[in-house]
């Protein structure tokens, strides 16, 4: 987030003691420029244009507001955010809950590829705000599951990504079905035409607020990077913690869920280790915190709301287990280290699909960002036993040993000294789970290596591969709804999809092969209008011939243009209202079907 103003502090805004409570517990301490700006008219009801670059603290600009006005009210909807990816809904929905605990105010989610139940429990359960995808959004809204007729206030959230996904239809039938009598605020780090004429058209009267973000300074950070797949980030995470011997380690994540997951599973390896999310109540929250203060615990993996309370200056390493969305995120979060005059070391973990996030990251920091190469077992055992040599060391230096030297005389009475030092020692070793012996250096963990058959294979089939998705032409559907559904919901880049090819009942789509095994790995369904489609690994290989006309030809890769979805440049656009195509008709989806997170 955008370092606070020097401006008045947040009780100049006429916020409650309650939100400012909550605040002070997050360590907020002033507002950043895009919060100074939009709290008066926000406040007072006034809609309101904000442009500002996500990372500039625009969720607390739009969601205290909400909050505040919201406390004490009957328990119905009241407050809709649309956000273009489920990543921000979720990132918007771990600050709601933060800023509003000790309040009435709930939240529910919704986003595709996640069941619907559990968000229909939601929706019915008293939630007083809605934060959501568009798609998901209409689902909801068409099947009933929640009464929009009480929606006082409405954000669109990153506006301009939202519409540069496709998402303009959906957004606009959205907003036509809210009261005309609703606070609306807009914010978007671009004003391109089309976001101004939805501005001119639903919103009145609004306020613009502009602000720049402050400058991005991180030259006295060493910055590493490290290429991993999903399924080894455990064993990535273990291999920098095994080799660290002073100083403390935070790990952020984006959601409270994994934050937990991840602390548990590092547990359970035998690493000192605890989380800060929202879900923790205050007492617990200020436990870890001066735990890892005091140098205590060493290794805590955090969300970015928990996080901002923490002020710790012997942070030698931060670790991105998930990149962040945006530049000013990651630089507020590598800040943490560095320190005090401290070398400061931040190792970011880069999924297959994000080496073009990586580039834009150094492009925006002039920064090298150079990989980072994980220790082999050989290496992780000579520090382990350093580690264990350097405890024994601080023994011998401190006082306390009279009664271990009578114990260990006792030992040498019908033993050699150096029999019963080299007994114990392996005794220590076996408990502190220290192997002796000298292990081979290998080099990089197995399956950081390719295999040896892959160098054999075509340079075609080992970029590209094909997925066959079981709906084609006569479902209704055209290519466009293919590639946002792989780019929305699959959470693949559009300019990474390649060619579309639609026959009767299934379609071929070509994905580079890491996308291909991530996507597969992790879901065998992807969401097409409101339908689990299964999906597989095409077999026979890519398919010859020219691209699918409705692909988005003239973009690179194909994809339906700029992030790939629905309406993009060249490709076929979802039917408008009155059109005469049928939607894909499908049985309804099973329950726990898909993805589950």
């Amino acid at each position: 987030m955008s370092e606070p103003t020097e401006g008045p502090g947040f009780d100049a805004f006429g916020l409650s003691e309650t939100i400012l409570k909550t605040l002070a517990e997050l360590g907020f301490e002033r507002p950043t420029p895009i919060q100074a700006a939009a709290f008066p008219p926000m406040l007072e009801g006034r809609d309101v244009i904000g442009q500002a670059r996500t990372g500039s603290g625009k969720t607390a600009a739009f969601g205290l507001p909400i909050v505040e006005r919201l406390i004490g009210k009957e328990k119905r909807v009241r407050a809709l955010i649309m956000c273009p990816t489920r990543e921000l809904a979720l990132q918007n929905t771990e600050a709601l809950r933060a800023y509003s605990k000790g309040t009435n105010v709930r939240i529910a989610t919704v986003y595709g590829g996640s069941p619907y139940p559990p968000q229909i429990k939601a929706l019915r359960g008293g939630a007083s705000i809605v934060v959501g995808t568009p798609g998901r959004l209409i689902d909801h809204l068409e099947r009933g599951n929640f009464d929009a007729s009480h929606i006082e206030f409405m954000v669109l959230d990153e506006a301009d990504e939202m519409l540069r996904m496709g998402f303009q239809e959906e957004v606009e039938r959205i907003l036509s079905a809210l009261p005309e009598t609703r606070q609306s605020a807009l914010f978007s780090a671009t004003m391109p035409k089309r976001i101004r004429k939805i501005a001119k058209r639903y919103l009145n009267d609004p306020v613009m607020l502009q602000v720049e973000s402050s400058a991005l300074s991180v030259g006295h950070i060493e910055q590493r990077s490290v290429r991993v797949p999903e399924r080894h980030k455990l064993d990535a995470l273990v291999r920098v913690l095994a080799t660290r011997l002073d100083g403390s380690t935070l790990i952020f994540v984006r959601t409270r869920r994994g934050c937990a997951e991840i602390a548990d599973k590092l547990a359970k390896r035998g690493i000192a280790v605890d989380s800060l999310h929202g879900d923790l109540n205050q007492a617990a929250r200020e436990r870890v915190t001066a735990r890892f203060r005091s140098g205590q615990l060493t290794t805590v993996v955090a969300t970015d709301v928990a996080a901002r309370g923490i002020d710790v200056n012997h942070i030698t390493q931060v670790i991105n287990h998930e990149l962040p969305m945006d530049t000013e995120t990651y630089v507020h979060r590598i800040g943490r280290t560095g320190r005090a005059g401290r070398d400061g070391l931040a190792i970011s973990f880069i999924a297959p699909s994000q080496r073009q996030k990586l580039q834009s990251l150094r492009r925006a920091l002039d920064a090298d960002i150079a990989p980072y190469e994980l220790p082999s077992d050989g290496v992780i055992a000579r520090y382990r036993k350093k580690a264990l040599a350097n405890e024994v060391i601080a023994v011998l230096e401190g006082d306390g040993l009279d009664d271990a030297r009578a114990w260990y005389a006792e030992l040498c009475e019908d033993k050699s000294p150096e029999d019963i030092a080299a007994a114990l020692a392996h005794v220590l070793a076996m408990r502190a789970d220290v192997s002796l012996k000298d292990i081979e250096d290998t080099g990089p963990p197995a399956w950081m290596r390719p295999p040896a058959d892959r160098v054999k294979r075509d340079r075609r089939m080992l970029n590209e591969v094909e997925i066959a998705i079981k709906a084609g032409r006569f479902d209704r559907i055209n290519a466009s709804d293919i590639v946002g559904a792989l780019a929305h919901d699959g959470g693949l880049q559009g300019s990474r999809i390649g060619k579309v090819s639609m026959v009767d009942r299934v379609t071929f789509v070509g994905l580079p092969r890491e996308d291909a095994e991530r996507l597969l790995s992790q879901r065998n369904t992807i969401e097409i209008r409101g339908n689990d489609i299964p999906i597989r690994l095409n077999e026979r290989g890519p398919r010859p011939g020219p691209r699918h006309r409705n692909a988005g030809q003239g973009r690179p890769g194909g994809g339906g243009g700029g992030g790939g979805y629905r309406g993009g440049k060249g490709g076929d656009r979802r039917p408008s209202k009155g059109s005469s195509r049928k939607p894909l008709k499908r049985a309804p989806p099973k329950k726990h079907r898909g993805r589950k997170d």
